[in-house]
């Protein structure tokens, strides 16, 4: 990811925090081919945030090292998120896939930008990867 790119999802003068699962693999059931049903592929996850962050806001209620989970988006939570979208069933297009995750990520309040990446490493076989990112903002 270039820096600009990553700059817009943590920018203290926003109040914006980078919250990232990367590199997520997870067998699924996604594709359009008769074979990609039949069976289970690998697909890479990358999810990324930006996430409301109090503590950087110059008047911040929020005390430096107050260290709760509740206060935070759990990464943990994130991972969870993307298996049980997967879990769920077939998808034929990872476009779908991703606009699933990042509608589940915009569930959590604090959450302003979510970009997903969804990637296929075995679809093609001259190819690292296949896939796509979408970048979506709360309204």
């Amino acid at each position: 990811m270039d820096l600009g790119a990553e700059r817009r999802l943590a920018d203290a003068a926003f109040g914006l925090r980078h919250v990232f699962v990367r590199g997520l693999t997870l067998a699924a059931s996604i594709g359009v081919h008769g074979h990609e049903r039949a069976a289970l592929q690998p697909v890479r996850i990358g999810i990324e945030l930006a996430v409301e962050d109090d503590g950087a806001r110059p008047m911040s209620r929020a005390p430096v090292g107050h260290d709760e989970l509740s206060r935070v988006v759990d990464y943990e939570h994130l991972a969870g998120l993307a298996r049980a979208i997967v879990a769920e069933g077939h998808v034929m297009l990872v476009e779908t896939l991703a606009e699933r995750i990042a509608e589940a990520c915009l569930a959590d309040h604090r959450v302003r930008i979510a970009r997903v990446t969804v990637e296929k490493p075995e679809a093609l076989p001259d190819a690292v990867s296949v896939g796509v990112t979408i970048e979506r903002r709360r309204a």
